[in-house]
């Protein structure tokens, strides 16, 4: 028997936010074959294209991706996650934690105080800043956090505190200098700012903040990243994917020990 968490939006296609199967044994792709057909038929379709898969708290995307072979007693869950443009502010739950992205005009002077002072006047929030360059779009951004919340959920995050967890695996490091240096926020770039916490509190960050905010994810990184992280079109090449940069990031990012 496999067991299906339905994350988000997904659970608007079931009416449920878990399902039990009784199959194992068998690929990604042929329960969501066997899911799409016991969807009831008046609920809203679930777009496989845009979902995140994470067998046992690790994303299908770093095994086998669609292939992976789920087995009896696995736990499956389908997170959505979307593409396209966004507006300033984009608010989703993980693993029933409250996260809010908005992007920040990159200041001459705004540096590591920002957060501090952010950290200090919403203490129930939690905060990382994450260099607007490092992080390839959206899918990009809710799988490294899927792998740090999960991290954070079974006691094995890099470092003590989710926060740095984030940091180090949007620079692909285990050293979390390194990770300041290259994924951190810098004087006058655009920052990507995390923010996990309560809903009100975070309605409230936004509020102090919005005016600073500019679209998120406007910028296309392909070319930065590849040549940041020397990731080759022969690397490239090899990963069977519509989606073969962000896959190969997430892959580093999933296995760093």
């Amino acid at each position: 028997m496999i067991t299906i968490k339905l994350i988000g939006g997904a659970k608007k296609s079931f009416n449920s936010d878990q399902l039990q199967i009784k199959k194992s044994d068998i690929s990604i792709h042929e329960l969501l074959e066997l899911l799409s057909k016991i969807k009831p038929d008046d609920t809203s379709n679930l777009d496989v294209e845009n979902i995140l898969i994470a067998i046992n708290g690790s994303d299908s995307s770093s095994m086998n991706g669609k292939d992976t072979i789920v087995r009896n007693n696995d736990i499956v869950s389908i997170i959505p996650v979307i593409h396209g443009g966004l507006p300033k502010k984009l608010i989703f739950e993980i693993e029933k934690k409250q996260i809010q992205i908005v992007e920040i005009r990159g200041q001459k002077k705004v540096d590591i105080y920002f957060i501090d002072n952010l950290r200090k006047k919403y203490p129930k929030i939690k905060f990382q800043a994450i260099s607007s360059n490092f992080i390839l779009n959206v899918t990009h951004l809710k799988k490294i956090l899927y792998l740090s919340i999960n991290a954070e959920n079974n006691n094995n995050l890099l470092s003590n505190k989710i926060e740095t967890d984030i940091l180090m695996r949007f620079g692909l490091t285990l050293q979390i200098s390194n990770a300041i240096s290259s994924a951190g926020m810098k004087p006058s770039t655009n920052f990507i700012l995390i923010a996990i916490g309560n809903k009100n509190y975070l309605n409230l960050l936004y509020s102090e903040l919005s005016d600073s905010c500019v679209n998120l994810f406007l910028k296309n990184n392909n070319l930065f990243l590849k040549k940041y992280f020397n990731i080759s079109k022969k690397h490239i090449d090899t990963v069977y994917s519509k989606n073969s940069l962000e896959d190969i990031l997430v892959e580093k990012a999933s296995i760093l020990i």
